[in-house]
């Protein structure tokens, strides 16, 4: 019978790496690591080895310990301290720092990786660093490499295979390797040490839950080693396994979940990221706590300025690799005036049926495009009582076609998946247009379809789903072609009004969420309208059916016979 130590099933609370006055404490300028109870003994002694290794890409090669901030060694005692020499096991197995660009991420990445292989008891482990290209794992290596080459003591215990990018241990065997996310990175790993690079480019990639369950599967067997994430926020918004490393490592550190994990996030509060804080060189030096010695603010400010010149798209990119800022609905510049108000429109319980249930008209909007698109479909009534707009959406998808167009955001949709609000198929045709013609069965078996112009879509692409409509009954009067472009400036402009009075509320769906953030706009002579194109790889579809009912819901409709009555809020 396997036996399971008792305590291994209780967290210890000293061992707590909860740190829920995170932001009182970023705003003081202290450490974001909680007070632990290291072993002073492996924290210093593995603190002094990596206070004199030495920076081989500074000129002088000064020591980690001359150029590094006391956040640094901080992060280094926490991540060596916390293993406990008479038991063999570390208490705290997974770090993760988010720190923005030119705060010696990759630096910090090699001498923590050589510490380890120096620290290492293990016969043969493996001590391996992936980095998110094969450009920038060279460049990780001759990090490594460096190291080693810089100190004598070190040369004569480590041999350096430039061409396997591997350093090995003379005494103990163990095997630093620098690998790439562009490639099989992990198979079957045992690696005893694993450090990533930019886990935003792992995570992003389609493999990377299988990566990360190797990885994690492989170190349960070496309860000494650890997994440490070195990050800064992803250029877009986050998806996939970042995503969700991203999100645990936070609900770790706000004590919403009790793991063995410590999370170092240098981030704005929302609120200030909300209020575009991050925009005033006061603020930078929270998140950059190397400010002053590998980045400065006179840098800063004048990527901030060219940023604001190049567009939104470039201050995206600045603000979320400079000072991480995460992409989405708090990166305002040049998106969808919606955006703005969009979250607070949230209603909790609101879905199909509760719209159904509580209104006395509701209108129906379709837009679709080509394969590589999504086919959205809006449904937008009105309450009974208060006339509030209520909002809700659904989207498809042909999984074959789209796959292979757009990959980069293929994680995204599965999510979307997931929460059902997103349905792959393998034809439109077949499986969705059933789909939406039973949608506005529903509507219309409610008794709240108007009696002409219920049913509003782009002209463009849609005979399959107006033949599919009037097959099931509907009359070509019931639907209503929707003018694109300019002619949609209407609707573009009444949504935010009615967004931010309080007139129109949604279900909360983490699709029109991620279709609110992708939306931009360009003006048009004295219209603004918002345009796939403009909006890049990322899908605006559903957002699109959104305008295409709110011009149908605009001309005060009626239903076509009195509803049944109905669940009204209180």
């Amino acid at each position: 019978m396997l036996h399971v130590d008792p305590n291994d099933l209780v967290p210890d609370p000293a061992w707590s790496t909860a740190l829920p006055d995170w932001q009182t404490r970023l705003l003081g300028g202290k450490s974001l690591i909680p007070d632990l109870p290291l072993n002073g003994n492996v924290a210093e002694k593995a603190l002094a080895i990596f206070k004199r290794l030495r920076v081989p890409d500074l000129v002088g090669n000064p020591t980690y310990g001359e150029v590094c901030g006391d956040w640094v060694f901080d992060f280094v005692r926490a991540i060596f301290g916390a293993y406990d020499p008479e038991t063999k096991r570390r208490k705290i197995r997974e770090f993760f720092l988010l720190v923005p660009k030119k705060n010696g991420k990759s630096a910090i990445a090699a001498a923590i990786i050589v510490t380890a292989a120096i620290m290492n008891e293990r016969p043969a482990a493996e001590a391996i660093l992936i980095a998110p290209t094969q450009e920038i794992a060279g460049i990780a290596f001759k990090q490594a490499e460096g190291i080693v080459r810089l100190d004598p003591a070190l040369q004569r215990i480590f041999k350096v295979q430039t061409h396997l990018k591997k350093i090995t241990h003379m005494v103990t065997g163990c095997e630093i390797k620098v690998l790439s996310a562009d490639g099989n990175v992990v198979t079957g790993s045992k690696a005893t040490y694993i450090l990533i690079d930019e886990t935003h480019v792992l995570g992003a990639k389609i493999k990377a839950p299988e990566v990360f369950l190797e990885l994690r599967g492989g170190l349960k067997s070496r309860p000494e080693g650890f997994l440490l994430q070195i990050t800064t926020q992803s250029k877009e918004r986050p998806t996939g396994q970042f995503e969700k490393e991203l999100n645990r490592a936070r609900a770790v550190r706000d004590g919403r979940l009790d793991l063995p994990l410590l999370a170092v996030l240098y981030e704005l509060p929302d609120a200030m990221s909300e209020r575009e804080e991050w925009r005033n060189p006061k603020t930078w030096g929270l998140v950059n706590p190397n400010l002053g010695r590998s980045v400065h603010a006179a840098d800063l400010i004048v990527d901030l300025r060219q940023a604001e010149e190049d567009g939104p798209e470039a201050l995206a990119l600045f603000a979320s690799q400079h000072l991480n800022v995460q992409v989405g609905l708090g990166l305002k510049t040049g998106r969808w005036v919606g955006a703005d108000y969009w979250e607070a429109a949230a209603t909790p319980d609101l879905d199909l049926d509760a719209i159904l249930a509580t209104s006395e008209v509701a209108v129906i909007g379709v837009d679709g495009g080509g394969l590589d698109d999504l086919l959205g479909v809006t449904v937008l009534g009105r309450h009974a009582e208060t006339k509030v707009w209520q909002h809700w959406s659904r989207a498809w998808a042909d999984r074959d076609a789209l796959s292979r167009a757009r990959k980069i955001i293929l994680p995204e949709l599965d999510a979307l998946a997931d929460a059902g609000e997103l349905i792959w198929v393998d034809n439109i045709e077949d499986e969705a247009n059933p789909e939406i013609v039973e949608i506005a069965l529903q509507v219309r078996g409610a008794g709240l379809m108007p009696e002409t112009d219920g049913i509003g879509m782009d002209p463009e692409g849609v005979g399959s789903i107006i033949d599919a409509l009037v097959d099931a009954g509907f009359s070509i009067e019931d639907i209503r072609a929707i003018s694109q472009g300019y002619k949609l400036n209407a609707a573009i402009k009444t949504t935010p009004v009615k967004l931010k009075n309080g007139s129109m509320v949604h279900c909360g769906q983490r699709m029109m969420s991620w279709c609110v953030g992708n939306a931009r706009v360009e003006a048009r002579g004295n219209a603004v309208i918002v345009t796939k194109a403009q909006s890049g790889s990322a899908k605006i579809d559903p957002l699109m059916s959104t305008f295409n009912a709110v011009m149908l819901m605009s001309w005060n409709p009626q239903a076509s016979r009195p509803p049944e009555p109905r669940i009204r809020y209180a």
